[in-house]
């Protein structure tokens, strides 16, 4: 009987220093989360999307409550709207962001890229692409696998099965990003929504000679710079036979979409030019002045 009592004494004991042991270490070792990272954390969407640059939205919750400012935080899926809370709830000014959205620069659809062979491989860009250039004369443009598709978690992209080019809803978009970080040719960016929704952009990313790329796709940009020519803005550049426009400074005066032989510049949501009046001159008789 002793024997027993003796142990159980010993155990007690040593458990007893043990949990000293313990609390002493949680106390040393300690570390302080300031409370309003929960807070911050609880208005996010809990998307965990990655689009703020941040890993998921504790991240970014930590990164809102350790900055002196908002300034270059934002957050795409809640938007405006949760960045106010989060200003709120650490008594800092949120400046209005713009809204995004993606944006897909391949105008090579199946009438406008002819396929000259066939994939027979697993459905996926990323593999595709790591294997060879594509199944037309493009090796810049869409591989139609569905990548960014499936990496979308808005349901915000789709494959059109006539053109076999993806098309993203803008009132699902949250321009958080996953489709660009998931498409091998990076044929997807992400621009300002612009006013009223309208958009002027270059709708190819081929960076091969006029000839060559004119070959492949009937509506790739040949790097003819009709369009840098025209621009009053300074909002076109040229690089590697391809032009560019840069969103901040495009006015959307829409002379470089007229001026572009190849039709490579989209202009989206605008409305109808109405077209110019004729004028005729009428012809006066002789000895009248005109």
């Amino acid at each position: 009987m002793d024997v027993i009592l003796i142990a159980v004494i010993s155990l007690g004991a040593i458990a007893l220093v043990l949990a000293l042991i313990l609390f002493a270490a949680s106390k040393k070792f300690a570390v302080y989360e300031d409370p309003r990272i929960a807070q911050v954390a609880e208005v996010l969407p809990q998307a965990n999307c990655g689009g703020c640059g941040y890993p998921g939205c504790s991240g970014f919750a930590d990164a809102c409550v350790k900055s002196a400012s908002l300034d270059g935080l934002n957050c795409p899926v809640g938007g405006q709207a949760v960045m106010s809370q989060v200003a709120e709830i650490l008594g800092l000014d949120a400046a209005a962001g713009e809204p995004k959205v993606a944006v897909v620069r391949c105008g090579g659809s199946c009438a406008n890229r002819p396929r000259i062979n066939r994939y027979d491989g697993a459905k996926s860009c990323a593999i595709a692409a790591a294997l060879y250039g594509g199944e037309t004369g493009c090796s810049f443009g869409c591989l139609g696998c569905g990548d960014c598709v499936s990496a979308c978690l808005f349901d915000a992209i789709r494959m059109n099965p006539q053109t076999e080019l993806p098309e993203v809803d803008e009132a699902k978009c949250t321009a958080c990003g996953a489709c660009v970080k998931a498409c091998p040719k990076s044929i997807i960016e992400i621009r300002p929504q612009g006013k009223k929704s309208r958009r002027i952009y270059v709708s190819c990313v081929n960076k091969e000679k006029g000839a060559v790329a004119r070959k492949a796709c009937t509506v790739s940009c040949i790097g003819c710079s009709k369009c840098f020519k025209v621009c009053p803005f300074e909002a076109i550049t040229m690089a590697n036979n391809l032009a560019y426009i840069d969103a901040n400074k495009c006015k959307l005066c829409r002379k470089c979409v007229e001026e572009c032989p190849q039709n490579t510049i989209v202009a989206l949501n605008f409305p109808l030019r109405k077209p110019k009046a004729e004028t005729t001159e009428v012809a006066q008789p002789a000895g009248q002045p005109a």
